[in-house]
């Protein structure tokens, strides 16, 4: 990548990276998102899932939502899209994921923290970042874009880093489709990259048909990208580290409508926040 034309806010969009994930992951951790979503009549976790991720995008077919959620193997939003929706409605699914999404936070990081000034700070210059990019080509974050902006500060907080979360994500598939790296493989490239191995061993593509898992493992070898081991060539970690170079400048936009000032009060009162919830992750 030519260093003159990277986006100047490239190294700020990884630290937020870094500071709003833990805030949007309580949604898949926590217990309070996924007992929302069962007691709305969502029968499994994955259910739930797909069918509160994807109602922001409308009542589309479950090949709108494998293209949009890039990183599933073929069939499995077809598994839960449209059947998610058939007896709940879109609406209910998001509105119940962002009231047990807050309601993971509040208890997480307590009622001090829940309630400072800072954390309203904090949610407040999110919101202006995340309202602030320009939605072409960026599917999943478009459709976070049409739903209300919570009020409440720790709703507000998780609303919107979690649109941000969606623009990076929509940044990243550019990247991966620029090195034709398609969803299963990059999941095998981040299971490298952490030090994983066999690579198929990663949660999150273990289930698949072990046919389907060697014909990836044998393009990644074909490509020169991973050895006959299975473990990273030069060339294939040169190729992951340019993947999240390029998702980390796709990512900056957002944080030009803040100042530099404004930025570092964010991450000021974003650190506090994000270290209280790893701290719940690591016990």
């Amino acid at each position: 990548m030519d260093k003159t034309s990277v986006h100047p806010m490239t190294h700020i969009a990884r630290r937020m990276y870094e500071l709003l994930e833990p805030i949007c992951l309580v949604t898949y951790f926590a217990d309070e998102c996924n007992e929302e979503l069962a007691a709305l009549g969502h029968r499994t976790y994955w259910d739930g899932y797909f069918a509160s991720r994807a109602a922001p995008l409308g009542r589309v077919p479950a090949e709108v939502v494998h293209a949009a959620f890039y990183n599933f193997a073929d069939g499995e939003a077809a598994r839960h899209i449209p059947s998610a929706w058939e007896t709940i409605p879109p609406e209910a699914s998001v509105a119940a994921r962002e009231r047990g999404s807050a309601a993971s936070l509040r208890r997480i990081l307590g009622e001090e923290l829940a309630g400072s000034p800072g954390l309203v700070r904090a949610a407040d210059l999110t919101t202006k970042a995340a309202t602030s990019a320009p939605m072409e080509g960026r599917m999943m974050y478009a459709g976070m874009r049409t739903l209300a902006v919570p009020s409440d500060a720790v709703a507000r907080l998780w609303h919107s880093a979690t649109m941000l979360r969606e623009h990076r994500g929509d940044g990243h598939i550019a990247a991966l489709l620029g090195v034709r790296i398609g969803g299963t493989a990059a999941h095998v490239l981040s299971a490298l990259e952490m030090g994983i191995h066999p690579p198929e061993s990663f949660g999150r593509i273990h289930h698949l048909p072990k046919e389907r898992l060697a014909a990836v493992m044998d393009d990644l070898r074909e490509r020169g990208l991973v050895d006959t081991d299975g473990r990273f060539t030069d060339a294939g970690r040169e190729t992951k580290r340019r993947i999240e170079a390029l998702t980390d400048e796709l990512a900056a936009p957002p944080y030009d409508a803040l100042t530099p000032a404004e930025l570092d009060e964010l991450i000021t009162e974003l650190e506090p926040i994000a270290a209280a919830l790893l701290a719940e992750r690591a016990q």
